[in-house]
């Protein structure tokens, strides 16, 4: 069988110190490459609302009414979406992500500076533990937590 031949039979070939030319190398190549991984878009989601709530003049995610009723589900066992994910929208690909953020900033920060920071640091979470590409991170600020306002957590029910 010739080199080609058993190229197209699906087997490799390799030359290597000590063997003789044409040893056949199981397996198709380096380890790492075998298969494929695919990340769910709730990872990248977690993710991201980790990586938004970790800088400074973020006070919440979500809009006001997410929030509460997102306060209230997860109270309820078995609820759907955690609280971490709150505020965050993912689409993932197969090499690359996008990103949508509802935010809630304290008062008396730049708004310009705590987007800036998020997507800083979202891009480096995000790319440092899935390997995606974050080819956007789109921020909506919807809310100003003032100092003397209460947040907006419904009363518990059982005291």
């Amino acid at each position: 069988m010739t080199d080609m031949e058993s190229h197209r039979a699906g087997q490799d070939t390799i030359d290597t110190p000590g063997a003789g030319k044409g040893q056949i190398r199981r397996g198709g190549g380096a380890p790492a490459s075998r298969g494929r991984t695919s990340i769910a878009d709730g990872v990248v989601e977690k993710i991201t609302g980790m990586a938004a709530r970790d800088v400074a003049g973020v006070h919440a995610m979500g809009s006001g009414m997410s929030r509460t009723f997102g306060a209230v589900r997860d109270r309820v066992p078995g609820g759907t979406k955690s609280g971490v994910t709150r505020g965050v929208k993912a689409e993932v690909g197969e090499k690359q992500t996008a990103l949508d953020l509802e935010i809630v900033v304290e008062y008396g920060v730049s708004i310009s500076d705590v987007a800036r920071d998020v997507r800083e640091n979202v891009v480096a979470a995000v790319e440092r533990m899935t390997g995606l590409e974050v080819v956007e991170v789109n921020i909506a600020v919807s809310d100003v937590k003032l100092p003397d306002e209460e947040d907006e957590e419904p009363e518990p029910r059982i005291k």
